[in-house]
């Protein structure tokens, strides 16, 4: 079986952590919110053993990576920038990166600022969606109200405070309440915030871990997030007006690499208002789309949840190009 091995590259005025496995083709996996390079340890191997050059770095705010105290620091721009930086640290020209949650847009937007850097793109939760006429943040808050979890994320000291309470209870709910195994219907309205709460008061306390998590996978998102705190991953949300704003020269543009979008049937995101709706339209924005994967019964950890599928889309996609 393939070593997993860890390394610090420097990029884009940063210094980052990365796990890797593997030689071959590059292929970058890029996590979402609240993870690390560990919501890959199933992927990592995996294309090892295939024969690819499999790399998941911490990425900026997270883990072992720096953690730029400004939240202006986060925009897509600034992430995007990490992942070509990070293709010039490993000596690579070109290579397929594939996103979760928050990885998804980082992937999404590097396929589609640097075409040439990037020969296959995987989004997985969140599809491709090219800035509009408003931020996702604004059309958020006009439907669902300033008690929608991301606009009570945009608040400066106060969900920072609260997750890091009980840093244990915090991964533990977050990461059973949204998967598949969870107890929501899967209405955005349940993601509202109740006045003066936070956001736990929406997450759920198992009775037991589901299946696809273990206690020391806890233990181990645990020790990062104890050490680090969440507010680098927070300011990830508080720049996605600022992202729109500096993104208007790619108003409308098309993702053209050759993609793959996989997410949970009963994933949050998939019900966001407009998502779902959107899907069968996603060829119209990412033309050169193979597949749409829905895996019936995974929630939104998409890669944790549902390995053996995911690693079998992967390699199926990787064999294409």
């Amino acid at each position: 079986m393939p070593e997993v091995t860890h390394r610090f590259l420097e990029t884009n005025g940063i210094r980052m952590h990365v796990a890797e496995a593997g030689s071959g083709p590059l292929v970058v996996l890029l996590h979402g919110f609240p993870e690390s390079w560990y919501s890959w340890r199933h992927q990592l191997q995996a294309l090892a053993e295939a024969g690819y050059h499999a790399v998941a770095p911490d990425q900026r705010g997270y883990g072992q990576t720096d953690r730029p105290d400004s939240a202006e620091a986060y925009t897509q721009l600034h992430l995007v920038g990490d992942v070509v930086g990070l293709l010039d640290a490993l000596g690579e020209e070109r290579a397929v990166v594939a996103g979760h949650d928050w990885g998804a847009p980082v992937a999404w937007n590097t396929a589609m600022f640097r075409p040439d850097r990037i020969r296959g793109v995987v989004g997985l939760s969140v599809p491709y969606r090219p800035r509009g006429p408003a931020s996702s943040l604004q059309v958020t808050r006009k439907r669902l109200g300033e008690g929608f979890y991301q606009a009570y994320f945009q608040r400066a000291g106060v969900a920072d405070v609260e997750l890091r309470r009980d840093v244990r209870a915090t991964l533990r709910k977050t990461l059973y309440t949204l998967s598949g195994d969870g107890v929501y219907t899967f209405d955005p309205r349940e993601m509202l915030v109740p006045g003066g709460g936070g956001f736990l008061d929406i997450m759920r306390e198992p009775s037991e871990l589901p299946a696809w998590l273990t206690e020391a996978d806890l233990d181990f998102y645990t020790a990062e997030f104890e050490r680090t705190g969440f507010t680098g991953g927070l300011n990830w949300y508080r720049t996605i007006d600022l992202s729109w704003e500096l993104m208007a020269p790619w108003q409308g543009a098309l993702v053209t690499a050759p993609a793959l979008f996989i997410a949970g049937e009963s994933d949050l995101v998939v019900s966001f208002p407009g998502v779902k709706e959107r899907l069968p339209e996603l060829k119209k924005l990412v033309p050169n789309l193979e597949r749409v994967l829905l895996l019936p019964g995974c929630g939104h950890w998409t890669q944790q949840e549902r390995p053996a599928e995911v690693n079998a889309a992967l390699l199926a996609f990787l064999g294409q190009l």
